[in-house]
């Protein structure tokens, strides 16, 4: 032993070595701070076997971990943005910016159905026939189904103020002409006394409430056909707008396939009020 030193009670020195085991055996959290990259459950200095009696009496003494927030994670980032770049590439990868080809039948068609729905309007007394063949005809009494008197009759027109209704099976004559009767034309067919099968159907002179009503309806036509020429220039410009987000396509090829698209469209709208313009004329004629 130096000298100098004076030596410790053996219960003395127990009592001291048990006092330092309970010191160094706390959690050292301030350690864990100051030092990035450290793991800090390792900052916990595990007891000794032996101590088991200081847990019990001294519950604090136990074994805990430290507990940091975890870094917030970013929403998008470049992973989220390159994943959509592939799926807009996907999508696009066998479209051509210049082929107009769904835009041009989408006018086409709603071209169509203006002209459809203009040669339906009486003009000048004269009648088109489609009007009643697209009526549908309840042949069976209370039953649901119908069927387009189309099938049933032929309409033949008579001298452009009346029209013959050609009814190919006797039973039915009476559900053709109740559904004539029953519709918001305004027509009244006669039965034909020589002929059972065949009904005459008078059209009066178009007067002048009609005729603003007929123009009224062309208008409303013309309008909804413009709409759907703008819905088909939506439609390609969605798939535009996919190439350049996929970046399958250069910035000038859009940019001529842009100004290609809006002459399509700009013809879709002329031939649209050309049509319109000439429905008008012959009403306002008759």
């Amino acid at each position: 032993m130096p000298q100098g030193t004076t030596a410790l009670h053996p219960a003395v020195a127990s009592k001291l070595l048990w006092q330092t085991l309970y010191v160094i055996s706390k959690p050292n959290l301030a350690m864990c701070g100051p030092f990035p990259g450290v793991n800090p459950k390792l900052c916990t200095y595990p007891l000794l076997s032996h101590s088991s009696s200081l847990q019990r009496s001294n519950p604090r003494t136990s074994c805990r971990t430290f507990t940091a927030t975890p870094l917030f994670l970013k929403k998008g980032g470049k992973e989220n943005n390159k994943r959509n770049v592939e799926v807009a590439a996907a999508a696009t990868a066998d479209v051509d910016p210049f082929d107009f080809t769904q835009l041009e039948a989408g006018i086409q068609k709603a071209i169509d159905k203006l002209k459809d729905e203009l040669s339906k309007l009486r003009a000048g007394g004269r009648f088109n026939p489609e009007i009643l063949e697209a009526l549908r005809v309840q042949l069976v009494k209370g039953s649901k189904e119908t069927v387009r008197l189309g099938e049933l009759a032929q309409i033949v027109p008579k001298g452009g103020r009346a029209v013959i209704v050609m009814v190919g099976e006797k039973d039915h004559v009476k559900s053709i002409t109740s559904t004539i009767q029953t519709s918001n034309l305004s027509l009244t067919p006669q039965l034909d006394p020589q002929t059972p099968t065949h009904l005459t159907i008078p059209i009066p002179p178009p007067t002048q409430q009609s005729r603003m009503e007929a123009l009224q309806t062309a208008i409303k036509a013309g309008e909804q056909a413009g709409m759907a020429v703008r819905n088909a220039r939506g439609v390609q410009q969605k798939k535009m707008r996919a190439m350049q987000v996929a970046k399958t396509v250069r910035p000038d090829d859009l940019k001529k396939a842009g100004e290609g698209m809006e002459k399509v469209v700009e013809r879709g709208h002329g031939e649209v009020q050309k049509v319109v313009d000439g429905a008008k004329r012959v009403l306002e004629r008759g």
